[in-house]
């Protein structure tokens, strides 16, 4: 299956697909061997990116990389390259749990505060009968405590799919530097989607999340976080700029011809 077509914002390229498209396409790449990380950009995400380097590449570098966030199908709109849907990545837990447990595949829940993990697995369990869960842990996203997860991890496996729910940047660093070393296909940085699906947290209503205002009702359940929302001004006006100096240059960068290869073939 070919990979989908992308558009860059601001720096980051994001796939065009819609949930169903990507689950298609994560079961091909599953089908297709080599190792996958899967990444889930929004606005704060790509703010972050822009200034980190390393970062960026790491984004860029995924296998695949979800539209999880209503700003940006608005940049993309602004550039005149659309994105079809917004993809979240507690949406894709949910719904790749699903597949997994009617494919058979090997899961592992690993992040979030202690329980919060094995409580999110134990109610995918509950809900898709099947689910085969390797494992559910909050484990450690610093550099000192790889050994030990790479040697809990492969205690587990084979792990066909692994969540990692450590927050950006962590979870999507902890992933590059550590899938190498792992019995793992899939592995997707997931955020708060633990804490979303076990109960925790509660997610804004759908009818929220339709009008982009998800993140001001995770404020206002996590007031907290406001300098956090601080990059989603800072993002809108970025990506107003930027579409007006694309559309006085030429068309924005949307192709997937351009794209490197997808993965890491053949580990």
């Amino acid at each position: 299956m070919d990979r989908p077509r992308w558009v860059e914002i601001l720096g980051v390229r994001v796939d065009d697909v819609t949930e169903e498209e990507a689950l298609a396409y994560l079961e091909a790449l599953w089908a297709g061997g080599g190792q996958h990380q899967i990444v889930t950009p929004n606005a704060e995400i790509v703010m972050a990116a822009r200034r980190d380097p390393e970062f960026r590449a790491i984004l860029n570098a995924a296998s695949l990389a979800l539209p999880d966030g209503f700003g940006l199908l608005f940049a993309a709109w602004l550039q005149g390259t659309p994105l079809r849907a917004q993809v979240t990545g507690t949406d894709m837990v949910v719904r790749l749990s699903e597949r997994a447990a009617a494919r058979g595949w090997r899961v592992f829940y690993l992040g979030a505060r202690p329980g919060v993990a094995a409580a999110c697995a134990a109610r995918l369990a509950r809900r898709f009968p099947g689910l085969v869960v390797a494992g559910a842990e909050p484990g450690a996203p610093d550099p000192a405590s790889d050994d030990l997860m790479r040697a809990r991890l492969r205690a587990a496996g084979p792990i066909d799919l692994l969540f990692v729910a450590y927050g950006a940047p962590k979870q999507e660093r902890w992933i590059a530097r550590n899938l190498p070393h792992l019995p793992v296909r899939l592995a997707m940085g997931v955020g708060g989607a633990f804490d979303f699906i076990s109960g925790r947290v509660r997610r804004a209503p759908p009818w929220v999340r339709r009008l982009g205002f998800d993140w001001l009702f995770r404020l206002a359940m996590e007031p907290w976080r406001w300098r956090r929302q601080l990059a989603l001004p800072q993002f809108a006006a970025l990506a107003v700029a930027t579409a007006v100096r694309q559309r006085l240059a030429g068309r924005p960068r949307s192709s997937e011809a351009d794209y490197p290869s997808a993965g890491r073939r053949g580990r």
